[in-house]
């Protein structure tokens, strides 16, 4: 989603990333085997072949703080009235709202510059660099043309077999969320195509009963935002189709305490059955609809939908220093009564745009509150305390990786699971640009050793593709140089080892029989998801930390990744995921997930575009 970085001269807008979340059954270690709420996966893929309670009073907010930097308020783009939508849902309010939560105003504040001043570049560094570009645009098309042909206003392709899947209440996932880069990538016809084709998105019904307020958010009212914002406001439809989606997702929060219902019964509510949030919710999914309520209620001049929002962070602020690990938020939450008492914590999935969020909030309102930045810096000192851990690698690589903690409700003691996730690959980005915005000097370092974590986990596959989850040894020093019988030792005694063939053997021998005969690379323990699932993640930062430094090496790292997952992943169709990207040949799984096109090309392609191209001086990434 494209949305407005505020700042005191130039205004634009900007792709705001969101990451789905798919792993609650892999990390049921990290979360325990008495929670209740073990469901929290996408709804299976439909295939189809192819061819009155008490008013709520608004929350005392804090003043807002006068700054000495004068600016002026960026332009938002009005909202255009557009004919009634006869696809609206109309759904009766249980528990209004009396007060509404207002907006922060003001004059911005100066947001520090981000990205670096770029040299002009030789005739052969450009051609070298659009030779590139090119060809992930060609990639982009092909996979855009298998979805027109196969799945046309469908959520998903199928990449192997063709047809389509419904995953996202078959509103055409891929075909909102993509809209933005095909705008981006120049490609006004397909853009203005796609645009035609979602007036008739009917958004008062559904293919699914229960939507994922989460996923419905950053998929289509983010779509829709972004598609908007970056062609100037030309197209109406968008907003208009934005504010019909917000308003349904609106009823979600039509609770006594106004939590949204996160895995919501649509169907019911529209019939006017009252609801209460959940006792167990993902705090990821609760915790990310900021930025996409924010700039709706901006462009709509509709406070309600900041006032949702805020709400839940007011909660998450106030509730922040009283969790078992006081700066962060566990990932399960009983939003029913606003408590935090789960003891599980990591930036990985079920929990990470919570965390991603904070920063990309404060500048979306131009610094206007403190809140968001003060949130942000809190959860910093345990994230780098106990979150963040420089990992041991053959080359002696400076690396971090961004893993898990469980708490011992007893005595205390911090726990931590050494694992990483392509999902926490998001971490470089947000820590680069809390330093920039925020004076923290000292974390580019960090946000270098996170980003250069995820590329070292790419290079050292057999595909040279990032596995979905994976441990690794932890560094016992500062020097952290490599130990191969220590690495040994910890895959023999990681895995389960009492078959009959590692009798006799010492730790070392059944880790060397391990790491050969379940194809272990060197400096992982094990690779506990073996996919890649076309994400995001780790080209995002990528592309930020590249954009923030300048520094050739960061595209040569992109290019590589690049041409592996268009290797490994491209199919007659599209492109699918795949399985295990320790196989030279990995089998492919029949799924495209709106974000290879939403996202992942998306950012391919801006890290070989001009710099001025998605500029992070004026776009909120």
């Amino acid at each position: 989603m494209f949305l407005p970085r505020r700042k005191s001269t130039v205004f634009a807008l900007a792709c705001c990333v969101a990451f789905p979340l798919w792993y609650f059954h892999y990390l049921q270690p990290l979360l325990g085997p008495s929670l209740e709420y073990n469901q929290h996966q996408p709804n299976p893929p439909q295939r189809v072949p192819g061819p009155a309670a008490p008013p709520l009073e608004a929350p005392a907010q804090e003043p807002i703080n006068d700054h000495d930097e004068k600016g002026t308020l960026p332009p938002i783009v009005p909202s255009t009235e557009t004919k009634p939508s006869v696809h609206s849902v109309e759904l009766s309010e249980h528990y209004p709202v009396s007060s509404l939560i207002s907006i922060p105003t003001g004059t911005p504040v100066i947001l520090p510059r981000i990205q670096h001043t770029f040299a002009t570049e030789t005739q052969k560094e450009k051609a070298e660099r659009e030779e590139r570009l090119t060809a992930v645009k060609q990639s982009f098309l092909h996979s855009w043309g298998g979805y027109k042909k196969h799945a046309w206003k469908e959520d998903e392709v199928a990449p192997i077999a063709g047809g389509h899947a419904t995953t996202f209440g078959g509103w055409g996932a891929t075909l909102v969320d993509s809209l933005d880069t095909l705008w981006m990538m120049g490609l006004k016809e397909e853009f203005e195509e796609a645009v035609k084709a979602i007036e008739g998105i009917d958004f008062s019904t559904a293919k699914l009963d229960q939507l994922n307020v989460f996923e419905t958010t950053i998929r289509y009212l983010g779509g829709f935002l972004g598609a908007y914002d970056i062609s100037g406001g030309k197209y109406p439809v968008l907003l208009n189709k934005a504010k019909e989606i917000g308003n349904l997702l609106y009823g979600a929060f039509d609770t006594p305490n106004r939590m949204p219902v996160t895995r919501w019964e649509w169907a019911a509510a529209k019939k006017g059955t009252t609801q209460e949030a959940s006792e167990s919710c993902l705090i990821a999914e609760i915790g990310s609809l900021t930025l996409e309520f924010t700039r709706l209620a901006q462009l709509t001049k509709d406070v309600k939908f900041f006032d949702a929002i805020q709400r839940i962070t007011d909660v998450l602020d106030e509730q922040q220093n009283k969790t078992a690990l006081p700066g962060l938020w566990p990932v399960i939450m009983n939003a029913k009564r606003a408590n935090f008492t789960y003891t599980g914590f990591t930036l990985g999935g079920m929990a990470d745009s919570t965390y991603e969020y904070l920063p990309k909030q404060h500048m979306l309102l131009g610094g206007l509150t403190e809140q968001y930045q003060r949130m942000y810096e809190a959860a910093m000192v345990p994230i780098q305390t106990h979150i963040f851990f420089r990992a041991m690698t053959p080359d002696n690589k400076d690396i971090l990786v961004s893993s898990g903690v469980r708490v011992n409700e007893t005595t205390n003691v911090k726990v931590p699971d050494f694992e990483g996730q392509h999902l926490g690959c998001f971490t470089g980005g947000m820590v680069g640009i809390g330093a920039k915005i925020f004076d923290r000097a000292d974390d580019m370092k960090t946000a270098r050793q996170l980003v250069d974590g995820c590329i070292w986990a790419y290079n050292h596959t057999q595909t040279g593709i990032m596995p979905e989850i994976f441990r690794m040894v932890p560094c016992n020093d500062e020097k952290c140089e490599w130990d191969e019988g220590r690495w040994l030792k910890v895959v023999g005694t990681s895995t389960d080892t009492n078959q009959q063939v590692f009798d006799g053997m010492t730790d070392e021998q059944k880790g060397s029989w391990v790491a050969e005969n379940r194809r272990i690379p060197r400096g992982f323990v094990d690779l506990s998801d073996r996919r890649y699932i076309l994400r995001p993640e780790a080209i995002e930062s990528i592309f930020i930390f590249y954009r923030m430094t300048g520094e050739k090496q960061y595209q040569d790292a992109a290019w590589r990744m690049f041409t592996a997952i268009e290797n490994h992943t491209r199919t007659d169709i599209a492109n699918a995921a795949i399985n295990d990207v320790t196989l030279p040949k990995p089998p492919k799984d029949d799924r495209m997930e709106s974000f290879w096109l939403a996202e992942t090309l998306k950012y391919f392609y801006a890290i070989f575009a001009d710099p001025e191209v998605l500029s992070l001086d004026e776009y909120v990434l």
